[in-house]
């Protein structure tokens, strides 16, 4: 059975030409080796892969040539104990240590929170370099 198809199957990707982009990309590996979309696979062979920014390594138990279900196409394959870990241990550090970004709830002021920023700091007169009790340097 091809490489993309599998990995389609398999659920680990929504589409086979998103499959085959990856491993164009060289982001799956079969057998420790850079893998083609073509490739056959065989029951037995370990495929190690990324789904985003999360590793997988898994085991092929199972080959199908359609698309089934989430619990049948899980019976395809079997997760290492190491690639659990990894994938554990990845979960944790993100809990750990969030995106800076993603703290940034409300961005840019409001036109209220622009007033009362103002206010804060002293009103219109920091703001504005000319004062209306300076005498005007024009010719009349």
């Amino acid at each position: 059975m091809r490489l993309d198809k599998w990995l389609w199957c398999a659920r680990f990707y929504k589409t086979r030409s998103l499959a085959a982009d990856e491993i164009g990309r060289g982001r799956v590996m079969v057998n420790g080796q850079l893998a083609k979309a073509a490739r056959d696979l065989r029951v037995g062979d370990t495929v190690a892969l990324r789904q985003g920014s999360v590793p997988r390594t898994v085991v092929v138990r199972g080959l199908s040539n359609m698309r089934g279900p989430a619990p049948m196409a899980q019976q395809l394959y079997e997760e290492t104990p190491e690639s659990l870990a990894e994938r554990e241990r990845l979960a944790q550090a993100r809990r750990l240590a969030p995106e800076p970004a993603a703290a940034l709830r409300d961005g840019r002021p409001t036109k209220r929170d622009r007033r009362n920023i103002d206010q804060l700091r002293g009103g219109w007169g920091d703001r504005w370099s000319a004062s209306v009790d300076a005498p005007s340097t024009g010719k009349p």
